[in-house]
């Protein structure tokens, strides 16, 4: 698979899983799954570490490791928009880790909190975590 399909397999899982929680009644949305309170905080905990893994990805070969990003601004976790807003958070992190992905060799480390990975490495455990959270819908 060439690099550019890789990112439009990442793109659209992000889009689809967005779709899904962007669908749903709020009486889905609040109900719990295995592991979460809610399908939103199953979603939000998603988007966070979408969002800490595309900060980890825009770093690469910049200063301030993954404790900032090459603006130098500190990385702060993503904030509970409440649940209708799971989707959207997840679209747009999402999408951030793909262009930070997308400007990458594939084997490009990544300082992952668990270690350095390799960028495809990385596009592909995104597109497994979206995978696992849409199955647990």
């Amino acid at each position: 698979m060439s690099e550019t399909s890789d990112e439009k397999t990442l793109a659209e899982a992000v889009d689809a899983l967005a779709d899904r929680f962007r669908a749903m009644p709020q009486s889905r949305l609040l109900g719990a799954v295995a592991g979460h309170s809610s399908r939103a905080a199953a979603g939000l905990a998603l988007a966070r570490w979408l969002a800490v893994t595309a900060r980890a990805a825009e770093a690469v070969g910049a200063d301030g490791g993954s404790e900032a990003g090459s603006d130098g601004v500190p990385a702060h976790e993503l904030p509970d928009a409440g649940a209708f807003a799971v989707g959207d958070q997840l679209a747009v992190v999402g999408h951030d880790l793909a262009a930070a992905l997308a400007a990458l060799p594939g084997d490009a480390a990544v300082a992952l909190p668990d270690g350095p990975v390799a960028a495809e490495a990385v596009r592909a455990l995104a597109v497994r975590r979206l995978a696992e959270v849409s199955a647990a819908l």
